[in-house]
């Protein structure tokens, strides 16, 4: 049976999307033109892709299934036409970097703004997301390396870990804060603050408060909970709350408003590198931006401990 990819590709946004309005705006169509087309895929396979809940159209089993295809086809399209754009532009080729949103900030920014620099004509695609969305990302091909912790490629048959450097996780405070100055943090003055927490299920929020119950805190005063960064940073500034940071990538952030306590943990241990898949070939500019990179980050490692 022969399918329209079209229809397969729009049918992976729709699922994608939630609804078939969110879709037509991704698309740059209209809501009535995608159901027609679901309606002749429908035809087409003689089976309902879609069940009435209310008022939501629910995607059935196979629609699911089609949409991983059609998803498939979106991904070919884009490559074949980042390739096409790059022989119309002359653009020698293109970097895709994966990594979470601090590690994006200016830890790869500072780099990657020379890089493109002496280097004109190549394409660069940066995508954040958190530790679940980038090893997608690599699974499904969208990004060709991810820079982040070890832990992401930890449980993943498929992906390979190349280390960079220790961003070891610290104790982040105001520079102002009564701990500031102390030359020795003890537990009991963790257990005495009130912290301003990551998001539940983030890897920094598990690792921070493994190495507080290893440390002898046995309990963390939560006031604050959030998953921007910009935030952490804002409020970490202007209040008296604590809070845990990567350093290396921390650091270019602190200024003269933000310090790191005299607060360590072997549990605080936290490899950064390059993940890629297995049997991945880089391209030559990965090659060249990744050995930049790579000596920027250890010429950057001392001041960050």
């Amino acid at each position: 049976m022969k399918l329209d990819p079209r229809h397969l590709a729009q049918l992976s946004v729709i699922v994608e999307a939630g609804s078939f309005q969110a879709a037509a705006t991704r698309l740059g169509t209209t809501q009535p033109a995608l159901s027609r087309n679901m309606k002749a895929l429908e035809a087409r396979l003689g089976s309902p892709l879609f069940q009435r809940e209310g008022r939501r159209a629910v995607p059935t089993e196979l629609a699911r299934r089609l949409a991983s295809k059609g998803h498939a086809i979106r991904l070919a399209e884009e490559q074949a036409g980042i390739l096409a754009g790059q022989a119309a532009a002359g653009v020698i080729g293109y970097l895709r970097i994966g990594a979470p949103p601090i590690v994006a900030g200016r830890f790869l920014t500072d780099t990657l703004s020379r890089f493109i620099k002496s280097n004109p004509l190549c394409s660069v695609a940066l995508r954040t997301g958190l530790v679940h969305e980038l090893r997608s990302m690599l699974e499904r091909g969208e990004v060709d390396v991810v820079i982040g912790p070890r832990s992401l490629a930890d449980p993943v048959d498929g992906l390979v870990f190349t280390f960079l450097i220790d961003d070891r996780v610290g104790v982040l405070c105001r520079a102002g804060h009564p701990l500031a100055s102390r030359g020795t943090v003890l537990a009991a003055d963790l257990e005495a603050q009130l912290w301003l927490a990551h998001s539940r299920g983030s890897l920094l929020r598990q690792q921070t408060e493994a190495a507080m119950i290893a440390s002898g805190v046995r309990s963390m005063r939560i006031a604050c909970e959030t998953d921007s960064i910009r935030s952490v940073f804002e409020i970490i500034a202007a209040t008296d709350l604590i809070t845990t940071m990567p350093r290396a990538t921390t650091a270019p952030y602190l200024g003269d408003r933000l310090v790191f306590l005299s607060f360590d943990h072997p549990e605080f241990g936290r490899p950064l590198g390059v993940i890629h898949r297995r049997g991945h070939v880089p391209t030559r500019l990965e090659r060249d931006y990744l050995a930049l990179l790579s000596r920027e980050a250890m010429a950057r490692a001392p001041a960050a401990r």
